[in-house]
């Protein structure tokens, strides 16, 4: 490796909540939405909203490799994503070779979120593409900062991130293997962003993190999964919002001897196998019910333009010339609930500007 790469990092880093806790910080408008969001997720967890998606959701990708010329081996090779888009199409689909490995107390549980993702074919002009993106930067590294996601700042601009899943590939420093954004925030720096060394199960993957389990767990955050723990720095007081899996004290590391019992939660323990922990890449293989359930209230919510957009696209090529494609009652339920779901977000930044003006939101 170069003078320009850094060590592999000893363990699996998210830079996620940090993100998320900024955001709060500063964006009254992110409050909100998450606000609305997190409403959404709960009618689904306590079942007073069910998903009526019975079709397989298939989520457009761009990957943006952005690499310093003087690092090489940050180009990572076009196998090296189809590696890693291969690994989440398995994972998002509980089709992953080692699902097997689930203990049999939770094996009910694993769930098929019936999600896949294929790299781009058109760009966002309508071009031929081949979803991968490859831009040459004077920087030595990246952080959580989302200077990678801009031109201007030595990256590379998202394509339009309602149509799009855009994965910067990058440098990333200060121990950091990747971090996303949660639904809700800014289009402009929304995607997941890995670590190039920590992409993928060939080319620059280096273990414990080549089994391309790195973007399995960011893309969980992209559709509004938390940490399993709850991130409360091991209080036992806080979760990650999904019923079905155990409260654990904090994060687990490397490849733990199951049952690992924390927070009073014998006789299991932790599900330290599931994706949204921090375990090595070969120790993690499952989402649970209850994670689907929370990833489909944000498929059919503040992500509903990718499955309206797949769903006017499939019967499009047969509508004869002249004529006008008919939504279908799904697709006129989901452009529904994303008109319902802007009105709920700007009802909820009026009453929050009401809160600080001392008016109220009439």
């Amino acid at each position: 490796m170069s003078d320009y790469g850094s060590p592999q990092p000893a363990r699996d880093l998210c830079g996620t909540m940090l993100v998320h806790r900024k955001l709060l910080n500063e964006s009254m408008t992110y409050r909100a939405r998450r606000t609305t969001i997190e409403n959404r997720a709960l009618q689904y967890e306590q079942g007073r909203r069910d998903s009526t998606r019975t079709d397989v959701a298939t989520l457009p990708v761009v990957v943006h490799v952005v690499h310093n010329p003087n690092a090489p081996e940050q180009n990572i090779c076009d196998e090296q994503i189809h590696s890693q888009i291969t690994v989440i199409n398995q994972d998002f689909r509980a089709a992953n070779p080692d699902v097997g490995k689930v203990p049999e107390v939770w094996k009910a549980l694993v769930a098929d979120p019936r999600i896949e993702f294929q790299l781009a074919t058109r760009d966002p002009n309508g071009e031929p593409t081949n979803g991968i993106v490859r831009v040459e930067t004077d920087k030595r590294s990246f952080t959580w900062d989302d200077a990678v996601k801009a031109s201007a700042a030595g990256g590379s601009d998202p394509w339009p991130s309602d149509q799009y899943l855009n994965m910067w590939v990058c440098q990333l420093g200060g121990g950091l293997l990747g971090y996303a954004q949660f639904p809700g925030g800014p289009p402009q720096t929304d995607g997941v962003v890995i670590l190039h060394s920590a992409f993928g199960t060939m080319g620059t993957a280096a273990p414990p993190f080549d089994g391309g389990r790195t973007a399995t767990h960011e893309i969980g955050h992209w559709l509004d999964l938390y940490h399993i723990w709850g991130d409360d720095d091991g209080a036992c007081t806080s979760d990650d919002k999904v019923a079905d899996t155990p409260n654990q004290a904090g994060d687990n590391t490397g490849v733990p001897t199951f049952p690992r019992i924390t927070c009073d939660n014998g006789p299991n323990g932790d599900m330290f196998m599931n994706y949204m922990d921090y375990t090595d890449d070969v120790a993690m293989f499952m989402f649970t019910k209850g994670q689907a359930k929370r990833m489909n209230a944000c498929l059919e919510g503040a992500r509903a333009s990718f499955l309206v957009a797949q769903g006017v696209r499939a019967p499009a090529a047969a509508v004869p010339a002249g004529a006008h494609p008919a939504h279908n009652g799904e697709v006129e339920r989901l452009l529904h609930d994303s008109e319902r779901l802007t009105t709920e977000i700007l009802n909820d930044i009026r009453s929050a500007l009401g809160l600080v003006t001392g008016r109220s939101a009439g």
